[in-house]
């Protein structure tokens, strides 16, 4: 299984510890990446607000990218696996637009076809790697850690764009992937909806109002940690939780841990190496649980 990877700005800026994880992981599930070391940032749907246009030609050229490598694209953000899926979806719907945005790329010699397929590095571990050989790599089965899902805005809607008709299991992925590997899924009413993170420049108390009620009801309903797979989300949550806390008179302390971590951590790598060390809340009350189950 060999894959065009796009790891995103965030995975090699504010939240180096998502990359270092998912390059401790891959190589042990029997996946190959060829990193797109060339790609541009996909606007993050904040430049499509301004440009929807200029947003879909960037896409469209790391599309056109991945294409020349006939190979599908891995992400490993739910914000860049949104804003692509609905700037593909717009171009292989619309053969005219498809021709225009081509017109562009010409200038660099490029061309899109329209046949590059985005998938998140979620949807890859259930569709492709697969359950059964998924359960194959688990050395130590996260019993005992219950864990609440986030998946945000992105991974969740618009449906059509993300191909939920095709692959209904998609809505529930992160679920599947927590139980597969062996840890108690914590369901909470906030897990599909925004982090607060796109208005944090703009308002932050409601941002921070918005990440102290996901986090304290995921806590509330029993939750050891929370996993996401997207780092946007994850700057907020476990970046902006402590000023959260502090704006709403209150302690949360609520480990926030990338997909890629929580899979290192059942396959029995070393924390450090899946950069948990790097997290801002403390994940250290985690591995001890962990500890503590296997050694009663």
């Amino acid at each position: 299984m060999k894959y065009a990877f796009f790891p995103g700005c965030v995975s090699k800026g504010a939240c180096p510890e998502l990359y270092q994880s998912v390059m401790q992981v891959y190589p042990q599930i029997g996946i190959e990446l060829e990193e797109m070391t060339t790609a541009s940032c996909t606007g993050a749907g904040v430049l499509q607000e301004k440009n929807r246009r200029l947003g879909d030609v960037l896409n469209a050229r790391t599309f056109a990218l991945a294409e020349q490598q006939n190979l599908p694209i891995m992400t490993i953000c739910s914000t860049c696996q949104g804003v692509m899926s609905q700037a593909n979806y717009r171009m292989t719907t619309d053969k005219q637009y498809l021709s225009e945005i081509n017109q562009l790329l010409g200038e660099e010699g490029l061309q899109y076809r329209g046949t590059t397929s985005i998938r998140h590095f979620v949807w890859i571990l259930l569709e492709d790697v697969g359950e059964e050989q998924l359960k194959r790599y688990i050395k130590r089965p996260l019993t005992g850690l219950r864990a609440a899902p986030f998946y945000g805005c992105y991974l969740q809607r618009p449906t059509e764009a993300l191909e939920f008709d095709d692959h209904p299991d998609r809505p529930k992925a992160l679920e599947r992937v927590i139980e597969i590997l062996g840890a108690e899924v914590v369901d909470f009413p906030g897990k599909s909806r925004c982090c607060g993170f796109p208005i944090l420049t703009i308002n932050e108390p409601n941002s921070l109002t918005m990440v102290a009620t996901h986090t304290t009801d995921a806590k509330a309903h029993g939750a050891d940690i929370m996993v996401t797979p997207c780092p946007l989300c994850h700057l907020n949550l476990d970046g902006m939780q402590a000023k959260a806390a502090n704006q709403h008179n209150t302690s949360i302390d609520l480990p926030i841990l990338h997909l890629p971590q929580l899979l290192g951590l059942a396959m029995n790598m070393d924390p450090t190496s899946l950069g948990l060390n790097r997290n801002l809340v403390d994940t250290e009350p985690v591995l001890q649980k962990l500890t503590s189950v296997l050694s009663s």
